[in-house]
């Protein structure tokens, strides 16, 4: 077994870290930093993308809905339906202030993006 290998159905946490994001043209919009894990369903609840600023510098994390996400082989990456304008304007936050994600934040996230929160 490689464990470098990320072609197989599953994947590592630490290997989704950092895989890039792009939006149905192919643009890339940034990558993912973290990814925020239901603790009592085990379900992964939001990927934080990390988008904006300069050489990593001034980038702020916009959570998005896992389920907003697909994997795309041909980019080795994700791919999701927004474009930069969209995804400007959505619920972020600065890498060191992560937000309390109390059921009216998940939902304010999730209807954002036109979903229900579970």
């Amino acid at each position: 077994m490689n464990p470098d290998d990320t072609t197989g159905p599953v994947i590592s946490s630490s290997k989704v870290e950092g895989t890039a994001v792009y939006n149905s043209n192919g643009e890339k919009l940034g990558s993912i930093d973290d990814l925020v894990i239901d603790k009592v369903s085990g379900r992964v609840r939001y990927a934080a993308l990390e988008f904006g600023g300069f050489l990593g510098m001034g980038t702020d994390r916009y959570p998005v809905p896992w389920s907003e996400l697909r994997y795309d082989t041909g980019k080795d990456g994700f791919r999701v339906d927004l474009d930069k304008e969209k995804l400007e304007s959505a619920p972020r936050y600065p890498k060191l202030a992560e937000p309390d994600y109390t059921d009216e934040y998940n939902r304010k996230v999730y209807e954002y993006y036109g979903r229900s929160w579970p």
